[in-house]
């Protein structure tokens, strides 16, 4: 949609904005900060800690590389150095926050008394000529939206038959070429380190590197240091612990060091990117390849031969559909009986979609595009998940068009007895709350108009138990003049039913707070009134830096267009 376009232009536009201001600024997140973000995000980690292979599995699945990923969240992590350095500068006085404290804990004493308009209906008398005229007013709220009918074609993998299992020689040549990914363990090595970062000083980290060896020399424990002096948070706490290692997980002076020590053995100060390390291998698995006539691989090689057939059987199905659907685009009757498949119809879809085959986002595009209503083609093949595709083409069709009286007069009757109940409801609600406010009994004008008047006594502004709609009401009435007064108004709820809502007393919380809970309140609003100041003045600082860079949209997004032929 349009407004979705406009969103993600609008997000774009500031990240590229405040991008250009750091740079010029001077902003940089070095290595270490990237390592220390990416090392504590979960998806990046295996068994608590740190994976390469985890990192780049999740970044393939997603289509990036860590050269891309890490570009931008560098970018990423200097517009944040950027916004903390606004944010945490920001602060509030205790007169504000004595303020939002009597705010938050003002109790005001609540009566209401709720007029359910569907006992005025049975008084509402709707003629025909009311309901030509509102017709007329509103035509085109009765508007039938454009619809189309579609005939499709399912190629799915999951319904091909598989493959009878191969000879042992076709198996034998799968196993030669997978076994090094499929099926062996490489040598793992479980290591502790120790890292000093090179922070401002790299001779004194050096130096620090240094001692810290010597006292491992001494008989040091080197858990016992790597909790003492590590400036690795991730693995400090566990004694430098860093789990099995495989080649290539580490950076490269690390992993040639770790992968040279024999099992016991603590490594001189290696320097890397991040600092300087000590590594102590504490054990080595070796090198296991599964056999080829073990029963797991067997099978596991079957799986395989079949699934490739699979894949590749649904491979060249696509490409005769795909090839069939464009050669005969009036049909898809010689794609059905070439490959075997069922023309199936839909239900009616509208712009908005609908439910199974209608779900998919790229379905719905189609479904309305020009090369499918209009000239009335076969369409290309759509993914609709990975071994599942279909081919669609219009098989009915309706344009937009205005419903006749007749069709919608229930309708228009319903709605018009209902704005009508409402409205005596409103009259009967507002009637009281202003007898309320001249000094009337409360009790005594819900008797009166047969409603019952409910009194939840003293409650807040976060009270959840009433509606959200008398509650907010409650809140703007304003302060009775004396004790004995009644300060009241009407309001009308969300499924339009009207209330008169009334406050007899306020009870004003004492500041600043003596008990327990008081006082937790308080900090609780210091920290969320502290929040608001700070993103108020990060969005000032932000409109500052748009005043420097200028930002000019060459395309803007235009307003979407239910009729693509207009």
């Amino acid at each position: 949609s349009s407004d979705l376009r406009q969103s993600v232009l609008s997000d774009m536009t500031q990240e590229s904005m405040l991008q250009q201001y750091v740079r010029k600024q001077g902003y940089y997140a070095g290595d270490a900060a990237l390592y220390n973000y990416l090392s504590a995000i979960p998806a990046f980690q295996d068994n608590g800690k740190f994976s390469d292979d985890a990192y780049k599995t999740a970044l393939s699945r997603r289509g990036l590389t860590p050269a891309h990923f890490e570009a931008q969240l560098r970018d990423s992590l200097e517009i944040d150095q950027m916004r903390d350095a606004v944010i945490d500068t920001a602060f509030v006085n205790e007169a504000a926050v004595a303020q939002a404290y009597r705010l938050d804990n003002e109790q005001r004493a609540l009566a209401y008394a709720v007029f359910d308009y569907k006992k005025y209906l049975a008084g509402v008398t709707v003629t025909d000529d009311q309901v030509k005229v509102r017709y007329e007013t509103d035509k085109p709220r009765y508007m039938a939206p454009e619809r189309v009918k579609l005939a499709y074609l399912e190629l799915s993998m999951d319904d091909m038959p598989k493959a009878d299992a191969p000879k042992q020689d076709v198996l034998k040549v799968i196993y030669d070429a997978e076994k090094d990914s499929l099926f062996t363990t490489p040598e793992q090595r479980r290591a502790r380190h120790i890292l000093v970062a090179f922070g401002a000083d790299k001779a004194a980290s050096k130096a620090k590197i240094e001692a810290i060896a010597a006292k491992l020399k001494g008989g040091a424990d080197f858990a016992e240091l790597a909790k003492a002096e590590s400036d690795d948070s991730g693995s400090k706490a566990q004694g430098g612990e860093l789990g099995w290692i495989q080649h290539g997980q580490m950076v490269a002076p690390f992993d040639k060091e770790l992968f040279g020590l024999k099992a016991g053995e603590t490594s001189d100060p290696v320097q890397t990117e991040f600092g300087w390390h000590l590594i102590q291998l504490e054990e080595v698995r070796p090198k296991a390849v599964k056999p080829f006539d073990s029963a797991e691989v067997q099978q596991q090689l079957v799986n395989v031969y079949q699934q490739r057939e699979l894949q590749k059987r649904f491979q060249e199905q696509s490409e005769k559909l795909e090839q069939l659907a464009f050669e005969n685009p009036a049909s898809l009757d010689a794609a059905a009986k070439a490959l075997d498949l069922k023309v199936q119809t839909t239900d009616w879809i509208t712009r908005d979609g609908g439910t199974g085959l209608a779900a998919n986002a790229t379905v719905k595009q189609m479904a309305f595009a020009k090369e499918t209503i209009t000239d009335g083609d076969n369409s290309k093949p759509i993914t609709l998940s990975p071994g599942h595709v279909v081919v669609i083409r219009k098989a009915d069709y309706e344009a937009p068009r205005q419903k006749t009286l007749q069709e919608v007069a229930d309708t228009i009757r319903d709605a018009l007895k209902d704005d009508a109940a409402r409205a005596k409801a409103q009259v009967d609600a507002q009637q009281m709350a202003a007898a309320a406010r001249a000094g009337r009994p409360l009790a005594e004008l819900a008797t009166a108009r047969g409603v019952i008047l409910k009194t939840p006594g003293l409650v807040r502004r976060d009270n959840i138990a009433e509606d959200k709609q008398v509650i907010q009401t409650l809140f703007r009435l304003p302060h009775p003049q004396k004790d004995g007064d009644v300060s009241a108004a009407n309001t009308q709820l969300a499924d339009g039913d009207a209330v008169v809502v009334a406050m007899t007393a306020v009870q004003e919380p004492v500041w600043p707070p003596q008990d327990k809970d008081g006082i937790a309140s308080a900090q609780q609003d210091t920290s969320q009134l502290r929040e608001v100041v700070a993103g108020a003045e990060f969005a000032g600082y932000r409109q500052a830096i748009a005043q420097q860079i200028k930002t000019k949209v060459v395309n803007p997004p235009v307003a979407d267009n239910p009729n693509p032929d207009d």
